[in-house]
């Protein structure tokens, strides 16, 4: 089994709307205020980018954990694997993987789930794919906030707490973009594919779409910047061709 994610209603048996989702209990992430799906979600992004050690679980070096183990972790006390599924499959920005694998006793289906990207804990065998032409990534813009620009333009972009620094095949709304940035950012910066990849800075792109390199030793120069364009049109850096 693998839960594909889609924009697609769930079924019903029924016919009838799916129940509400159970209230997160208050150890969930999220705000009080955030639906219940939205803070399930947020509690698995978590745990499976971030906490996983910390709720008890062990990651494989391809990210997955065991949905058994994973569901009685107490943060996700009261969620169902109806609404697991749901949040897999719906997820806009579809961060989740959960397949099965024979992995059980005598060889039983057993459910395993991952973060597609976003870890901040090493992972080893994440599925990433590397980038080998430039044409393969035409657009790569990180999505970031105005407010850190005078930081960023002296010091580049860092990777931070998480593994790699993410961006996305272009902004939010267009075509092909599924993941990468957040909706609320208001400066947009492109990097330069082709003179990273000519100066052996890898690029990779995640199984749901998301862009991703560390840069050199977690940062991306500003002499990669190819244009730096904030919300509403007004250009910092032009760009390369211009």
């Amino acid at each position: 089994m693998t839960v594909e994610p889609t924009n697609a209603p769930v079924a019903s048996t029924s016919g009838a709307p799916p129940p509400p989702a159970a209230k997160p209990p208050k150890t969930a992430r999220g705000r009080p205020t955030d639906d219940p799906d939205t803070r399930w979600s947020k509690t698995l992004s978590y745990i499976l980018r971030h906490g996983a050690s910390k709720e008890g679980l062990t990651l494989r070096p391809d990210g997955f954990v065991r949905v058994d183990d994973l569901m009685k972790r107490p943060k996700l006390k009261g969620c169902d694997m109806a609404t697991l599924e749901r949040i897999v499959r719906d997820n806009a920005k579809q961060r989740f993987s959960m397949r099965t694998e024979p992995t059980g006793v005598d060889g039983a289906d057993e459910l395993w789930i991952r973060a597609n990207q976003g870890h901040s804990v090493k992972v080893e065998a994440l599925e990433l794919k590397p980038v080998e032409k430039a044409e393969d990534v035409p657009t790569m813009v990180h999505g970031t906030y105005f407010r850190l620009w005078p930081a960023i333009e002296k010091e580049g972009l860092k990777v931070m707490t998480r593994n790699h620094i993410h961006c996305a095949v272009g902004l939010a709304g267009e075509d092909g973009v599924v993941s990468g940035m957040r909706n609320n950012c208001d400066l947009f910066i492109y990097l330069d594919v082709p003179q990273l990849l000519a100066d052996g800075i890898p690029v990779y792109t995640s199984t749901n779409s998301v862009v991703l390199t560390a840069g050199v030793e977690g940062v991306v120069p500003p002499k990669y910047f190819a244009k730096v364009v904030r919300k509403g049109g007004e250009v910092l850096v032009p760009a390369l061709s211009a």
